[in-house]
């Protein structure tokens, strides 16, 4: 069964801007483009998951999402790298706007995006990777048993310091998206030569 990659949208993929609203507000982080197409040339099944709680808050509508994802894209096919799936959660328990105002199981640290997602590309979450900057990132793939990597870009120093005083796993700390693809693709070479 295949394996799949999960990475955090803002502060993993992109510079972390509070609530990125338009396409303007995208900037991919060094590096992000080229990790990507790598994790693409290895066969990983490779797919955004991001809490966009600015939906129920009224910054942006989902509508608005659309152009930003499609930017995206855009400058990772500048460097012929492709993402497999974007999943994004518009909810948030207690802040904002109906009908997002709701308790959910898709928000960070739920782990909904992660199932759905390996239902439709038929993956195995424990073979998989968790990629991201905060610690709701960490524990959406510990709950499903993916092995996890903190980056060290957007929050994740601030996370880095939250998962050691509560205790929170993390699989491997990365400086960024690019250590984040070497640790991937050395794991995964790891795999492949234990069962030949």
């Amino acid at each position: 069964m295949a394996a799949g990659v999960f990475l955090d949208r803002d502060g993993t993929l992109n510079i972390e801007v509070d609530y990125l609203r338009t396409p303007d507000d995208l900037r991919l982080i060094d590096g992000a483009a080229a990790s990507v197409r790598r994790l693409n040339n290895a066969g990983l099944v490779t797919c955004v998951i991001s809490n966009q709680s600015g939906v129920a808050r009224g910054f942006l509508t989902e509508a608005d999402l659309i152009p930003i994802h499609a930017k995206l894209r855009a400058e990772l096919a500048h460097e012929g790298a492709t993402l497999d799936g974007i999943y994004y959660c518009p909810h948030h328990p207690t802040a904002g706007i109906a009908p997002y105002n709701v308790e959910c199981d898709c928000r960070k640290p739920k782990p909904g995006m992660l199932i759905k997602a390996s239902k439709e590309f038929n993956f195995d979450l424990q073979r998989s990777f968790v990629v991201g900057d905060s610690v709701v990132d960490m524990q959406a793939g510990n709950t499903v048993g993916a092995t996890t990597i903190l980056v060290q870009t957007g929050y994740g120093k601030q996370s880095l310091l939250t998962c050691r005083e509560q205790n929170i796993p993390i699989g491997h700390v990365a400086a960024s998206i690019i250590e984040a693809t070497e640790f991937i693709l050395d794991k995964r070479k790891g795999v492949r030569s234990h069962n030949e």
